[in-house]
């Protein structure tokens, strides 16, 4: 908890599925106002590895969007994910990381994480 004190801060791990113990890369953001948010980085339907992208500039300049917090990106095929918006996949489901440009199918993967003192649990992915 202690490593992800302050907004926008994260952290890289490797979630183990409970049943399969399949392991999947994964990565968990302090957002503004407290919440964790935690998703495979592994893009959904595809073999590309999604990255956290702190810099501002490079945001506009390589993706060509003016962000004004940091964003999750598809280097493969340019697809911007905001951290801070809900997205719909359809049937009334809703998850973290709208799409805010670029032909993404949906959202990151989201990873259930919990905060138990100074330990944050990731124990359900979807």
């Amino acid at each position: 908890v202690g490593e992800l004190a302050k907004p926008w801060s994260a952290k890289k791990f490797i979630f183990v599925k409970p049943f399969t113990q399949e392991k999947i890369n994964a990565m968990v953001i302090r957002l503004p106002g407290g919440a964790l948010w935690a998703f495979a980085l592994q893009e959904p339907y595809g073999r590309c590895e999604v990255e956290y992208v702190t810099d501002l500039g490079r945001l506009s300049s390589q993706y060509g969007y003016k962000a004004s917090h940091p964003m999750v990106v598809n280097p493969c095929n340019s697809t911007i994910y905001d951290p801070t918006k809900v997205g719909s996949l359809g049937d009334g489901i809703w998850t973290r990381g709208e799409i805010v440009q670029g032909g993404g199918i949906r959202p990151p993967i989201a990873i259930n994480v919990t905060a138990k003192g100074s330990s944050i649990i990731a124990d359900q992915i979807e």
